[in-house]
């Protein structure tokens, strides 16, 4: 029996969890030092307290927010987002545990320059463990010995990724099937003949075996299951389906049925949808009871002074799953027989002046509040098409629907990233729908949190869509 050689990724792990201890306490100590407590000496509160109770809270998120950087095929923007996750926990936890010991919470800048300073430490930290990782495989160390069993396009592509040293893949032999279409790059074309498979494996150190082979040689993949888990050699089934899908898939199980999903939806999941509803619910209360009574009377005032008709527009459209739903507007047009059929243009004469103020100033979308506390719409999410545009875009950009997967939102990620307002051509709506797409597959509460500040920048920016 080969011996099994262990990588001591453990240590990598353990290194970069460490450094981030050591910086949080770094980062504490320098804005403690640094900032105005407007108190005198003898009154200062503990650093001591403080450190302890940043160290503490720093563990939960260590667990929930794992370390990947030592992975073998990593994103920096993978690193970055789980960072941004756990500092964002952290700061929960930290303010948390801080009341709750009865240790005087810090003033809001001295918050903001621990968590900048922290977050930016831990950003160079972390992405300059990963170059280090990098360049150690790249001269030899950490390195996997593969085997390639199989052939057609997805062998060929799984060879070509792991031609890139830096992710620590020598690919030792290739195995061909030998009615499978393909070939790899400069590699001898041997049959996959698992008697002579076996042999060679007998003779050489391997650790991780792919297989590609069709479902007809079932019995030829169990053997070789069989060979590698006897070996101590891990085994990887390479499904045939690069055919007719390029991309990502996510595996789950029906009972003992592998299946393949060709969709990753972060909202399925029970918890995020929670979190997602909660806080919807939790930001539409306050405003509806806070500050939208005195908008609706101001606004709604003037509405009544400047046209005839009633103060809000109600128009139906699509939301989650496609139901139907009345979507609220403050009304910012006359009233006219167009408007479930026509987009509003940059100089419509439909619009009233101050309907233009308030389709300028994004203020005609806040009755919206109602359909989130509703629970028909979230804060953020594609925006919803009135009935005949999705009955019209559905026939002609594919994939139109699946942006109904999730709730529709007052703001988007389509919208904070160019595609607002007017689609004059069906390439902007096709880029619109390309965005929602990607949120619906990227959801994350942070990146919630970052379209929602994106949108309030906009709206004092201004936006030349904006109409």
């Amino acid at each position: 029996m080969k011996r099994f050689t262990s990588e001591r990724l453990e240590l990598v792990r353990n290194a970069a969890i460490v450094g981030d201890f050591i910086w949080l306490n770094i980062s504490l100590m320098v804005i403690y030092a640094l900032a105005d407590w407007g108190e005198p000496e003898a009154e200062l509160p503990s650093l001591t307290a403080y450190l302890t109770v940043a160290s503490l809270s720093y563990v939960p998120c260590i667990s929930i927010f794992r370390v990947i950087l030592h992975y073998r095929i990593v994103r920096s923007e993978q690193i970055v987002s789980r960072l941004l996750g756990a500092v964002g926990l952290h700061m929960a936890l930290f303010i948390t545990v801080l009341s709750l010991v009865g240790i005087p919470i810090v003033s809001l800048p001295v918050l903001a320059g621990f968590y900048g300073l922290f977050t930016c430490l831990l950003i160079v930290w972390r992405l300059g463990l990963r170059h280090v990782v990098k360049v150690r495989r790249m001269h030899g160390h950490n390195i996997r010995t593969v085997i390639l069993v199989g052939g057609g396009d997805n062998m060929y592509e799984l060879s070509r990724v792991m031609s890139d040293v830096s992710y620590g893949y020598k690919v030792a032999e290739t195995f061909f099937a030998g009615d499978e279409e393909g070939s790899y790059p400069a590699a001898p074309a041997y049959p996959a003949e698992m008697e002579r498979l076996r042999s060679w494996l007998s003779t050489h150190a391997v650790e991780e075996v792919y297989c590609g082979l069709p479902s007809a040689g079932k019995e030829d993949v169990l053997a070789l299951i069989r060979y590698c888990e006897n070996n101590l050699i891990r085994f990887y089934s390479v499904p045939n389906v690069r055919n007719y899908v390029k991309r990502r898939l996510r595996l789950t199980l029906l009972e003992d049925v592998p299946v393949l999903s060709i969709r990753r939806e972060p909202l399925q999941r029970p918890m995020n949808r929670l979190l997602k509803r909660s806080f919807d619910l939790l930001c539409s209360t306050l405003f509806l009871v806070t500050l939208f009574p005195i908008i609706y009377i101001t606004v709604g005032i003037i509405i009544k002074l400047t046209s005839p008709g009633p103060v809000f527009f109600k128009q139906e459209r699509n939301g989650e799953n496609g139901k139907v739903f009345v979507c609220y507007k403050f009304r910012s047009m006359k009233v006219n027989k167009d408007a479930d059929r026509l987009q509003a243009t940059k100089d419509d004469p439909r619009k009233t002046k101050f309907g233009n103020f308030l389709r300028k100033s994004n203020i005609d979308e806040l009755p919206q509040f109602i359909n989130v506390f509703r629970g028909e719409m979230s804060l953020v999410g594609p925006r919803p098409h009135m009935l005949k545009h999705t009955e019209e875009y559905s026939a002609l950009i594919n994939k139109y629907m699946m942006r109904h997967l999730v709730k529709p939102g007052i703001t988007g990620w389509a919208q904070v990233t160019g595609f607002r307002g007017e689609t004059k051509e069906l390439s902007q709506m096709e880029g619109r729908v390309r965005r929602d797409l990607w949120y619906v597959e990227n959801w994350t509460f942070l990146l919630d949190l970052r379209i929602l500040a994106m949108t309030v920048i906009n709206a004092f920016r201004g936006e030349k869509n904006a109409y």
